[in-house]
């Protein structure tokens, strides 16, 4: 269930990442708490990562975050 924010930047949901990288969700929840990885929350309250810096992440590039 991918979704696109307005700028068509597809969004992955914690379950995707997770098994992007074959961890457990919360996992990612906690790279998201530490800042590993930027986490949008939806309206409902739910996270969401950019599979741009997800893929990079999982590439080895380190992110490009802007403050």
């Amino acid at each position: 269930m991918t979704t696109r924010t307005a700028d068509a930047e597809p969004l992955l949901t914690p379950a995707e990442v997770a098994t992007m990288f074959r961890v457990d969700p919360k996992t990612v929840t906690r790279w998201a708490k530490a800042g590993k990885l930027t986490s949008i929350r939806t309206l409902g309250g739910h996270r969401r990562y950019r599979e741009s810096e997800v893929r990079a992440l999982l590439a080895g590039v380190p992110s490009q975050r802007s403050v």
